[in-house]
């Protein structure tokens, strides 16, 4: 086997990598030591501004095969055959900590999935929470802000934490999800996914279904107690990451089955729930789930950075027969996710191995730009419409039109028949069983009795009590046993 020859970034072979060139033997360094200024110059250039949330992930490809037919919702070709199989790769990731946090902490999850389909890239990005905690995409940034460290302190302050959430009762619903059982997930193995948001589907007649996406663990939920995550974190912060990994390399590939929620849009505006809000969930009595398919993963990245930091989601990206929903926090994330990757990774982002279509072929008139590595041939024209063939415009909407009526305006959110920020949250805890009743509990007051505002404690516990009496006095006596110990 012929030995591998070091070479610069230009190709020239390297002489020596272990010593720089000097001015004589224990000289100053020449600054024409073109391979150590290389060296140094790209070692300082090797990390992309991390996610400002998912900034810590783990990653696999896999397939998505479809087990039931569904063409009566949707004309998306990937849908459109049960047997047929489409490559996908998945994001999974905590939300409010760093690239450096650990994997088992109480944080939601992202859920995000690439499909890599004949008609384009479909991505579908979630959570493994069916909520989540605002439902205008206006007060991300503060929410945001409230779970990061602190400017100040430089620490994650329960005193942000809980005085957002007071201040946002519609929070009161993921703040159950987060703060009971399913909080700490025990692998990324062990949860379900959910695409949260309400999506549109059409099918081939054009008539138009909202759905929402519901992706059910093959392996079991299972979750960790705080202690538990505790002990974890303190033997490994990658726990997750580990696990993954180490799955798929034995060969025990991971699965969920999806199903989907699906709700004709007629019945939308008349509905007991706003369908649209993020806070809510659709319950099963009144849209069952119906199955679609099987999501497996069955092979690592090679290259965590070039597969897993650079990979980029963003749920404009759609296809025919799949479209968005008057959902003002998915409408926030069209722009929001793809601008992030843009600052972070380029405008050409889409040309990154993870994030470039593989069964369609991309042909449209963009040009130029940072990393830029798809030109066309030396005869296209870079614009439209012109006289030379180029690719043009199909006239085929990807989804059906969304009615719009009324003045334009900063508006709250339609009231339905059942919409308030509490019931769901109530009907949540009354869910649970006795034990578990008694975590949420705990871990609530664990968190609430450390704040030092008597305000905050007080709108936050006022939030309990109007989800349910039982959930709010027991909340309320082991927030002030706490904190008069």
């Amino acid at each position: 086997m012929a030995k591998r020859v070091l070479t610069t970034e230009s190709g020239a072979p390297v002489a020596d990598n272990q010593n720089s060139a000097t001015a004589g033997v224990g000289g100053p360094i020449l600054l024409q030591d073109q391979h150590l200024l290389e060296k140094l110059a790209r070692f300082n250039r090797e990390r992309v501004p991390e996610r400002v949330v998912h900034a810590r992930g783990s990653g696999a490809y896999g397939y998505f095969e479809v087990t039931d037919d569904v063409t009566g919702f949707t004309r998306a070709d990937f849908l459109s055959e049960v047997g047929k199989r489409t490559e996908t790769f998945i994001r999974f990731s905590t939300v409010a900590d760093s690239l450096g946090g650990a994997d088992a902490v109480r944080d939601p999850r992202g859920f995000a999935l690439k499909f890599y389909t004949n008609e384009g890239n479909y991505d579908l990005v979630g959570n493994n929470t069916p909520v989540f905690f605002i439902k205008d995409p206006i007060k991300f940034p503060d929410f945001i802000h409230s779970q990061k460290r602190d400017p100040f302190t430089g620490r994650q302050e329960p005193d942000n934490v809980w005085d957002f959430w007071a201040h946002s009762p519609e929070a009161t619903h993921q703040v159950t999800y987060l703060m009971g059982d399913r909080g700490i997930p025990a692998s990324y193995r062990h949860m379900n996914g959910y695409g949260s948001h309400t999506y549109q589907w059409t099918n081939a007649q054009g008539e138009a279904f909202f759905v929402k996406y519901h992706f059910k663990t093959n392996q079991g939920v299972r979750s960790l107690s705080a202690e538990q995550a505790a002990e974890l974190v303190g033997k490994d912060a990658n726990s997750h990451q580990t696990d993954l990994l180490q799955a798929i390399e034995r060969g025990v590939n991971p699965s969920w089955t999806l199903h989907v929620q699906v709700m004709p849009a007629a019945e939308a505006a008349e509905y007991r729930f706003n369908p649209f809000d993020l806070t809510k969930v659709w319950p099963h009595a009144d849209y069952p789930l119906q199955r679609v398919g099987r999501l497996v993963l069955d092979r690592n990245p090679d290259n965590v950075f070039a597969e897993v930091e650079q990979a980029a989601f963003s749920p404009n990206n759609f296809v025919p027969g799949i479209g968005p929903s008057p959902d003002k926090m998915l409408q926030g994330r069209l722009f929001a996710y793809a601008d992030a990757h843009r600052y972070r990774l380029g405008v050409n982002h889409t040309q990154l191995p993870v994030n470039a279509p593989k069964a369609a072929e991309v042909d449209n008139y963009g040009r130029d730009g940072l990393h830029a590595t798809r030109y066309g041939s030396r005869h296209d024209k870079n614009y439209e419409p012109n006289s030379y063939a180029g690719p043009a415009q199909t006239d085929a909407a990807l989804a059906a039109p969304l009615a719009i009526h009324g003045w334009t305006g900063t508006h709250e959110a339609p009231a339905h028949a059942k919409d308030d920020d509490f019931f769901q949250a109530g009907e949540l805890f009354r869910l649970m069983s006795e034990e578990e009743k008694g975590r949420l509990v705990a871990n609530i007051a664990g968190g609430l009795s450390q704040v030092t505002r008597d305000d905050v404690v007080e709108k936050n516990l006022a939030h309990f009590h109007a989800a349910d009496t039982d959930y709010g006095k027991r909340v309320e006596e082991a927030v002030r046993a706490l904190r008069e110990d």
